[in-house]
């Protein structure tokens, strides 16, 4: 995994299941008449199969991937393939309003199950094709929950997920530069207010040596349909409310207890943190601007071994500050709110959502040319498919080293691992099964990840699985549920996001508008949401018995 261009679906506060599914809008009324028409597809022809699929801005062109064309044999006919590297939503909403869809399209969430709900009859219903997927069926039998994962609640299965196995309980860590710490004389903050006073010294104590300005806290962009991965808001760790794949529209789960944080005195303390530090000018000047490379780019410095931030958030200190300055950063435990805080701290629990990636690979009803997109969707499960379309090729990404065994190479470029990977393969945009019994030596940026966790784990101990992450995942709601929670959502974000940015960068006072805040996110429907949420999730433990 990696994030160093703008993120795209795939990372936004995705992730998945109901949550995920929820950070889109649901197109109603006269659309959803369109998408039961069915539209036609004039994107399917015959003797060639049109593969849509939803990349990473990095990535090389699908042609020159080797795997590509162990694909195409496994296909049997030529594929053609329109590749999508940015403004996939508004592109995806003009394409099923359409009906126009090509005969498959691939990509993690790209099409999720809000889409499904309004758009289930653009989509063939595999259920009866599995015996024409036999690696898939392999899959669903090693890993039952992928098929629990695949089946909507009327029992349909319109996508496949993937199983990625090696990822840790959380992607997003916390970073502060050691090395800057060393030079002022500081200590490492374990508080908000220690935090604070050495962003402080950052700013001014000149910690490079060089007299150039620094940027003492930045974090990826937030967009305006929610929060997202490595962004300031996992400072709710702090307080002790728990959330998942980076916050997405607020949802969370707490002692089996559904409820939204945008409205939550927690979340009130940590914008009002963030705007104290802004106000101090502790924040950088871009941070509500910037796209992901530039956010990137600004946190691996000018290149000449100088760093430009001093906290951070990000998957890896090498993916996240490049190889050269990398080693000065150190990665953190949870800060607490106060010294004397006596809640117990969490972080964000991302493990169910980067190791069961949902809605990977979904195939068109009308589709000119249905047995050979099932062929190919078939060889996306294959073993040594998957290990590719997961890390590259195998030759120059990955050596081969036994039937069941892979080691993964160093990038042959002089890269980080991370954008070696995005470079060379789909990575996590890609359907995938990695077995339970393979033999994988993996990146270094995945150990990496592994090893920077272990400051985390005190917050991820603290979080009960069942009772404090809701199960999105595996929970399907209905098509009306999804459709008037998306609608509900769509009115909550327009006001939670502008006025995130509102508080932080000073436009308004979060003190004196917090209760008529409140109430107008109440007048959005949230409450209705939370208590549909709420049901689904006390029906889906009760099965568990």
């Amino acid at each position: 995994m990696s994030f160093t261009a703008p993120i795209p679906a795939r990372f936004r506060p995705s992730r998945r299941g109901v949550l995920g599914g929820l950070a889109a809008t649901a197109a109603v009324g006269s659309t959803l008449g369109l998408a039961a028409c069915g539209g036609g597809n004039a994107s399917s022809k015959e003797g060639e199969l049109r593969i849509l699929v939803t990349k990473h801005a990095l990535t090389k062109p699908m042609a020159e991937m080797a795997w590509t064309k162990q694909l195409e044999e496994a296909a049997g006919i030529p594929i053609v393939w329109e590749e999508v590297s940015a403004d996939w939503d508004q592109k995806k909403s003009t394409m099923l309003a359409a009906g126009d869809v090509p005969d498959l399209i691939v990509g993690t969430q790209a099409i999720n199950d809000s889409d499904l709900a309004t758009y289930g009859t653009l989509f063939q219903d595999l259920t009866e094709d599995l015996p024409s997927l036999p690696n898939v069926q392999a899959m669903f039998e090693a890993k039952p929950e992928l098929k629990a994962l695949a089946t909507q609640a009327g029992g349909e299965i319109y996508s496949i997920p993937g199983y990625k196995r090696f990822w840790p309980p959380t992607v997003q860590h916390q970073y502060i530069n050691r090395q800057w710490l060393d030079a002022l004389g500081l200590q490492m903050p374990t508080t908000w207010d220690e935090l604070f006073d050495v962003l402080v010294a950052f700013k001014d104590g000149d910690p490079t040596g060089t007299g150039q300005a620094v940027i003492p806290m930045d974090w990826s962009p937030v967009g305006t349909g929610g929060f997202g991965y490595f962004q300031a808001i996992l400072l709710l760790g702090s307080t002790g409310l728990p959330i998942s794949g980076g916050g997405g529209q607020g949802y969370f789960l707490q002692d089996g207890t559904v409820g939204n944080f945008m409205m939550d005195e927690r979340y009130k303390e940590v914008v009002a943190f963030l705007a104290r530090c802004q106000a101090a000018g502790l924040i950088s000047g871009e941070v509500m601007t910037q796209d992901y490379s530039a956010y990137q780019s600004v946190g691996r410095g000018p290149g000449d071994g100088t760093a430009t931030v001093g906290f951070t958030w990000g998957w890896t200190r090498s993916d996240r500050f490049g190889p050269d300055i990398a080693e000065q950063y150190e990665a953190m435990p949870v800060l607490k709110m106060s010294a004397d805080q006596s809640d117990p701290v969490t972080w964000s629990y991302d493990q169910y959502g980067e190791n069961f990636p949902g809605n990977q690979v979904v195939l068109s009803a009308t589709s000119k040319n249905k047995e050979a997109a099932l062929k190919a969707i078939n060889a996306f499960y294959d073993q040594d498919m998957s290990i590719q379309v997961l890390f590259g090729d195998i030759g120059p990404n990955i050596e081969k080293t036994g039937d069941s065994s892979y080691k993964v190479l160093p990038a042959a470029d002089g890269t980080d691992p991370s954008t070696w990977k995005w470079t060379s393969t789909l990575a996590d945009n890609g359907p995938v099964w990695i077995r339970d019994d393979i033999e994988v030596e993996l990146p270094a940026d995945l150990q990496e990840a592994i090893d920077e966790s272990v400051p985390l784990q005190e917050g991820i101990d603290n979080m009960d699985l069942d009772k404090d992450v809701y199960p999105g995942l595996f929970i399907k709601m209905s098509a009306e549920d999804l459709n008037a929670m998306s609608l509900v959502n769509t009115t909550l974000m327009n006001t939670t996001m502008t006025k995130f940015a509102e508080w932080i960068t000073g436009g308004s006072s979060i003190d004196e508008e917090w209760d008529a805040y409140v109430a107008t996110c109440q007048e959005s429907g949230v409450d209705q949401n939370i208590a549909t949420m709420q049901k689904y999730y006390d029906d889906y433990m009760a099965s568990k018995g």
